[in-house]
C-alpha cells in the first residue's frame, strides 16, 4: 500500500464513521411511551411498532435517491421531552407539560382515533373527571402551537369518535 493511501485513510472524516443507534420494535403504545423515557439522551433512537414500518424507513432513503425529481422531505416534526418543546426545522416552541402529554400521546399511534375520555385519562390521569372541555381548550393551544412552527401536522375531530394527529403534508414525527 502506498504512503498518500495510509495518509487517506488515516485523514477519514468522522461524519463517515457510524453512530449508535437504538432501534426498538413494540406495538404498544405504552411500551414505546417507557422506552423513550428510559432510554432519552442515551442514543439516538427510532421506536417503530413492527418490523414492516422498520423495512418502509430503511428502504425510505434508497427511494428518495432514486427520485430526484420528487420535493425535499417536509422537516420533521421532533418532541424533545428534555426541554419540553416541539421543533420543526429551525423553529421550536416551548411546551408546557400538559400540551407536551397529548402530542406525545397522539403521536403514539398517529393513524388512532383517540376519544376526549381516553385523552382525559391520559394526559391528566385522573379518572371520572373526563372532561370535554379540558381537552378541547388543551387541542386549541396545541393547534396554535403547531401551526406557528410550520409543520403540515394538526389535530383533526373525528365527529361522534374523537381526535387524531393529522399530517396534511406527510411530515414525519422524531423524538429527540
Amino acid at each position: 500500500m502506498a504512503e498518500d493511501d495510509e495518509a487517506t485513510m488515516d485523514e477519514a472524516d468522522p461524519t463517515d464513521e457510524p453512530f449508535p443507534l437504538l432501534i426498538a420494535v413494540t406495538a404498544s403504545p405504552t411500551e414505546r411511551i417507557r422506552l423513550a423515557e428510559r432510554l432519552d439522551g442515551i442514543a439516538p433512537l427510532l421506536l417503530v411498532a413492527d418490523l414492516d414500518e422498520l423495512r418502509r424507513l430503511i428502504a425510505a432513503p434508497q427511494q428518495v435517491a432514486a427520485a430526484p425529481s420528487e420535493p425535499a422531505p417536509v422537516p420533521a416534526l421532533v418532541l424533545d421531552s428534555t426541554r419540553s418543546s416541539a421543533r420543526c426545522g429551525d423553529r421550536e416552541v416551548v411546551l408546557t407539560r400538559l400540551e407536551h402529554d397529548l402530542l406525545t400521546c397522539l403521536t403514539t399511534e398517529p393513524v388512532r382515533v383517540w376519544s376526549y375520555a381516553e385523552l382525559h385519562r391520559s394526559v391528566w390521569g385522573d379518572e371520572g373527571r373526563e372532561r370535554k372541555a379540558d381537552v378541547q381548550s388543551l387541542v386549541k393551544r396545541l393547534r396554535r402551537k403547531l401551526h406557528d412552527l410550520g409543520t403540515g401536522a394538526t389535530i383533526d375531530v373525528t365527529r361522534g369518535v374523537g381526535l387524531r394527529l393529522t399530517d396534511h403534508q406527510q411530515a414525519r414525527v422524531e423524538r429527540a
